[in-house]
């Protein structure tokens, strides 16, 4: 059965994206081969994808999840139906105000790989729907001092027990937890 991970890069003051959902900051920290090799190895782990849906930011500008990681099938939540979308071999699903059930499909797809959730308010709703099994930060040397938070207005308590641990040479540090239920 798939594991559901929230999978996130984050700066050191907890934000995944800037005030204007940004995320070029990621790019001005330079990964070494082990980041590289340890994300990689994250990534191959993934069987399907649950992310929130701004159709024309997501698929048609090229912000496709991991790139559009080939044969990775992808739910997207949305507030109105859309027919699916298949682009570049990856088939991108809509999914109308029902969390519970993408991560179900998606858990389908994903056999005894890992289902990915992208995005701070699809990871708090699930969290507070007790569907997360684990975490995964990658927290890179960088205050933003604003932004969006992947956390903030999660409203509950969530105990978590650290299963792996990783720095390398660039200052980032790589953190996965199991949440306890």
């Amino acid at each position: 059965m798939a594991n559901v991970l929230i999978h996130a890069t984050v700066t050191l003051d907890g934000y995944m994206a800037d005030p204007d959902d940004g995320v070029d900051w990621m790019f001005d920290v330079d990964a070494g081969d082990e980041d590289t090799a340890l994300v990689n190895r994250i990534v191959g782990e993934i069987g399907a994808v649950v992310g929130g849906a701004n159709r024309t930011r997501t698929i048609e500008d090229g912000e496709e999840p991991y790139g559009g990681l080939p044969g990775v099938p992808v739910y997207l939540m949305t507030h109105e139906a859309q027919e699916p979308v298949v682009k570049d071999g990856v088939t991108y699903t809509f999914v109308v105000d029902d969390i519970a059930g993408a991560v179900d499909m998606a858990m389908a797809d994903a056999g005894d790989k890992t289902v990915s959730l992208l995005g701070g308010k699809i990871s708090r709703q699930c969290l507070q729907r007790g569907l997360v099994d684990e975490i995964q930060l990658h927290v890179v040397p960088i205050l933003l001092g604003d932004g969006i938070s992947l956390f903030e207005g999660l409203g509950q308590r969530v105990n978590l027990e650290l299963m792996e641990n990783a720095s390398y040479g660039n200052g980032g540090v790589h953190l996965r937890y199991r949440v306890l239920r």
